[in-house]
């Protein structure tokens, strides 16, 4: 008979970080390469539990901010807990005082009536980019937190000097090294729904509304595809009830309802005028993660990690991801769409049998071009989380594996070398949890070999994170130093 309170081997990973901390050097098995100069800062959470309230789902615990500094083959560590005002509330109150993704902080009917309309949470979690100049820390809401790259301090909110209008967005923005430019969307729910793509030039902190787009029931997405001409946001079936957010007193993701029967839609958007240029339709499927998308013969190719449902949302809660991992889904299928300009209809092709999730390319080089590699982490076998790190010919979809017994990686970023003439000439960056040793230590990779270089030790745990950048230089005076 199934234990169906089993305990999973990665259960250390979901458990908090005890230390902010600065140390260095720290201990190195191998080699670090002499040309890595600069900084991988990510983040995630760093704690699921505020006094005696625990956070629900892995998306909700206060983010942590860490960062790895690479000089002279010597690497330092830093790690700081964002005080976003979620955090401070959090910790003045003694209990969780704004609702996140997966966890609502509105109980009871009296404190709905005291509280009608919910809060939005500026506990940036989820990833990491510079704007303005500035470092800032992202979540879904449109609240970044800015923190300086040397200390990870949190400095304050950053702010947007316009009224681009909108509720929820993505921390996965585009930037377009051509315009020098980032490129997002909001999604707005107010008098009516409708997404708002917009344009943001790297050095200011002020958008421009490039287009606006009606609909019905604003779908969740996680991340949007960009080519050189276009945005692309793949509307998936999980529509959002919008009276259900504000009356329901649920977490924010479980107001999304899934309508199969709506399939998925392709918006094809015009980076130019911000119009509908075309629209495309494909089975209902879901995904977190785009991967590249790029122009080819009066054709888009979009690659993304798909699921066939939105079930691996639940999947993630912490209690099955602790109690019942034979129900975790922990990565997804590699899917190409191809959405041809002429034709409403969209298919796919799956690019490799290997699964895969927190997809990563050579950005600078690759995004919004035809490419050959994809690196991720995967799974070898379900009910194990993120146990493997995966390299994938996206052309012939071959792949290389890395898997070290009682390992768990985290998402793998790749930094090119300098001056580097393949497109997998670098290396590949992953924070990994070692359940054996308990302690989490940053793998260094051959980005072509796939073979390992060095293990980059830490003396206690991080809890698994979600995304990162390496910077070439902390002062971003040039924004070709960001290595998506």
């Amino acid at each position: 008979m199934r234990d169906c309170m089993a305990i999973a081997p990665y259960q250390l990973g979901f458990s908090a970080a005890h230390h902010e901390d600065e140390t260095g050097p720290l201990p190195i098995q191998g080699a670090i390469p002499d040309w890595l100069r600069g900084s991988l800062i990510r983040t995630g959470p760093g704690t699921f539990e505020v006094d005696k309230q625990t956070y629900h789902h892995w998306f909700d615990g206060l983010a942590m901010l860490r960062k790895f500094s690479f000089e002279n083959g010597k690497v330092s560590f830093v790690n700081r807990f964002l005080e976003s005002q979620a955090y401070q509330e959090a910790k003045a109150k003694g209990k969780i005082s704004r609702s996140e993704f997966g966890t609502t902080a509105r109980h009871s009917l009296f404190e709905r009536i005291r509280d009608p309309f919910p809060r939005l949470t500026d506990n940036a979690t989820v990833n990491i980019t510079v704007q303005g100049d500035r470092f800032i820390s992202v979540t879904e809401s449109p609240m970044p937190i800015g923190f300086d790259p040397k200390t990870l301090n949190t400095v304050d909110r950053f702010n947007y000097q316009d009224q681009v209008p909108g509720q929820i967005t993505t921390a996965h923005p585009h930037f377009d090294f051509q315009e020098n430019a980032v490129y997002s969307y909001l999604v707005n729910l107010i008098p009516q729904s409708s997404y708002s793509i917009y344009r943001m030039d790297a050095h200011t902190n002020q958008r421009e509304l490039v287009g606006s787009v009606p609909v019905k029931r604003p779908a969740y997405m996680h991340t949007f595809a960009m080519t050189e001409h276009y945005i692309i946001l793949a509307e998936f079936p999980l529509l959002l009830n919008r009276l259900s957010l504000l009356l329901s007193g649920k977490p924010t993701i479980e107001n999304y309802h899934w309508k199969p029967e709506q399939g998925t839609r392709f918006l094809i958007i015009s980076k130019e005028d911000g119009k509908v240029v075309h629209t495309c339709r494909s089975e209902s499927f879901f995904a977190f993660h785009h991967v590249n998308a790029f122009e080819q013969n009066h054709e888009i190719m979009v690659d993304l990690v798909a699921y066939s449902d939105p079930s691996v949302i639940q999947s993630l809660y912490l209690e099955p991801l602790l109690h019942h991992p034979d129900q975790v889904i922990a990565a997804g299928e590699l899917r190409r769409y191809c959405l041809p300009l002429d034709s409403p209809t969209a298919n796919y092709k799956v690019l490799t049998p290997e699964p895969i999730e927190l997809p990563r390319i050579n950005y600078q080089r690759c995004n919004t071009h035809d490419y050959r590699f994809a690196y991720g982490v995967g799974s070898s076998q379900p009910g194990n989380f993120t146990d493997q790190l995966v390299r994938v010919n996206v052309e012939d979809g071959s792949s290389k594996i890395w898997r070290s017994p009682n390992c768990y990686p985290g998402e793998p970023v790749f930094v090119a070398a300098p001056n580097a003439s393949a497109e997998d000439e670098g290396v590949i960056l992953s924070v990994v949890l070692n359940v054996q040793t308990e302690n989490s230590f940053l793998l260094v990779l051959d980005a072509q070999s796939w073979d390992e270089l060095a293990r980059v030790e830490l003396p206690y745990h991080l809890p698994f994170d979600f995304h990162g950048q390496y910077f070439e230089a902390i002062a971003p005076t040039e924004r070709a130093h960001l290595h998506r």
